[in-house]
């Protein structure tokens, strides 16, 4: 079903809009999830240890792939929303091709780097011949990647959430039954848990495409719009380049701080895993409503019905501040026995760090949720460039923060913790100080000069 959301009741329309989004990524997580739990019960701790730093790597390198989607999104669903069905073609057969080339060029990279970055994260000596062997496997999914969250973020951009989730559900299902069976069954290693998460990323990536190019004749390129145009390319680049250049600060912040996570040991390494699971579990509903919140103010921007904007704005802080409160409860309280799904309960001390690591940042669940809905307003009204001032300020924060705290030593590791909150806080207030400043100036308009 597509969702027209310049009409209609505001609130509902982005709960029927971000619901199968919130499912999707809960599912897409849950593998992520599945994946970590099989191998910490299965393969032990340092196993463990090594699939946590993987992803964390992963994470930024697809990062790039992510943030070029996100942002084409935005320019699709803004023409969607006002008509522009050319524009939107053109766009699309630009975007296609630009994101896929950069897809190929990463996967060139990752591999001729492979060393480097092993050296450049400090895994420790017992950890790295794990690491490697499941990022061989890894990294071969990165167009699968490409290809998925391509055509997934152009059906939800004109309203079809819906479709991805199916997609992704499959997805997620077959990658826990590959799981099972290739580090159960056939003794695989962390080897397998890697193969299981691409071959599962390829179902849903081939899948999802051959869907829209049935399901979706109007969104075909047609051969007149098969063509390179310059005001579309600066558009798009405009948009997708910052937004990239967000997702990559964003995860390059955390890849740093895994490095400095990597430096205190296996123990530290297999908790941090567990914990930031659970964590991205928790807040991944949140963060999905942020995008879903993004694709309706980029429609209604498109439209130009700016007081639905604002109202829009007041409705999703509010929504996104029920969810994170009900999150917090959930996570602090349940902080040991949710450590306890992963880690083995006679690793006391793994445990007991990991259970640092949610209670600090579970009380605060509403400083991230208030930042993902400032990135998808930021993206939607065409100022990508302040989502990327937040950005550097939150991660900025916490990574310098993390290195000074922790070298504490009445602190520690829990600094490292201690940083992401207060990141998130600084970052908040300056995007809630430029969004109440740019009302001001423009006399109470939104969006660009």
């Amino acid at each position: 079903m597509n969702y027209d959301m310049t009409q209609g009741s505001i609130m509902k329309n982005l709960l029927k809009f971000a619901f199968p989004i919130m499912i999707g990524n809960m599912l897409q997580q849950l593998y992520n999830v599945v994946d970590t739990l099989i191998v910490g019960r299965y393969l032990g701790e340092k196993a463990l240890a090594a699939v946590g730093s993987s992803y964390t790597l992963m994470v930024f390198v697809t990062s790039v792939i992510l943030g070029l989607c996100m942002g084409s999104s935005a320019f699709f669903s803004m023409q969607f929303g006002g008509r522009n069905y050319d524009r939107l073609e053109k766009g699309l057969f630009i975007a296609f091709l630009s994101i896929g080339a950069v897809a190929v060029v990463l996967n060139i990279l990752v591999y001729a780097g492979m060393e480097g970055i092993l050296v450049f994260l400090k895994v420790p000596d017992e950890v790295s011949p794990l690491m490697e062997e499941y990022l061989v496997w890894i990294f071969a999914g990165i167009m699968a990647t490409f290809l998925y969250n391509f055509v997934a973020n152009l059906l939800r951009a004109v309203g079809n959430s819906m479709v991805p989730l199916c997609f992704l559900g499959a997805s997620a299902a077959l990658n826990i039954v590959l799981d099972l069976l290739f580090i159960r069954g056939f003794g695989w290693g962390v080897g397998g848990a890697a193969a299981a998460t691409v071959l599962s990323q390829y179902v849903a990536g081939i899948g999802i495409f051959i869907y829209y190019d049935v399901k979706y004749p109007q969104l075909r390129v047609k051969k007149e719009n098969r063509k390179w145009d310059g005001a579309i390319l600066k558009e798009l680049a405009g948009l997708s380049s910052l937004t990239c250049l967000q997702q990559s600060i964003m995860n390059f912040g955390i890849l740093l701080v895994q490095g400095l996570v990597n430096s205190f040991g296996p123990v530290v390494m297999a908790a941090f895993a567990a914990a930031v699971k659970i964590d991205s579990f928790a807040y991944a509903p949140v963060q999905d409503f942020g995008n879903a919140f993004s694709t309706y103010v980029a429609q209604n921007y498109g439209a130009g019905k700016e007081e639905r904007i604002r109202r829009g704005m007041k409705d999703a802080i509010l929504g996104a501040f029920l969810f994170c409160l009900l999150i917090t409860v959930i996570v602090v309280g349940f902080a040991e026995p949710l450590m306890g799904l992963f880690i083995d309960r006679q690793s006391v001390e793994t445990i007991a760090v990991g259970v640092g690591y949610l209670r600090i940042e579970g009380v605060f669940y509403f400083g991230i949720g208030l930042l993902f809905l400032f990135y998808g307003y930021y993206r939607a009204v065409h100022k990508p460039g302040i989502s990327v001032v937040l950005t550097v300020v939150s991660l900025g924060t916490r990574v310098v923060l993390a290195y000074i705290l922790s070298a504490v030593p009445a602190i520690g590791v829990s600094g490292i913790w201690m940083a992401v909150p207060i990141g998130w806080a600084l970052a908040d207030l300056t995007g809630a100080g430029y969004y109440i400043a740019e009302r001001k100036r423009r006399g109470g308009k939104l969006g660009t000069e």
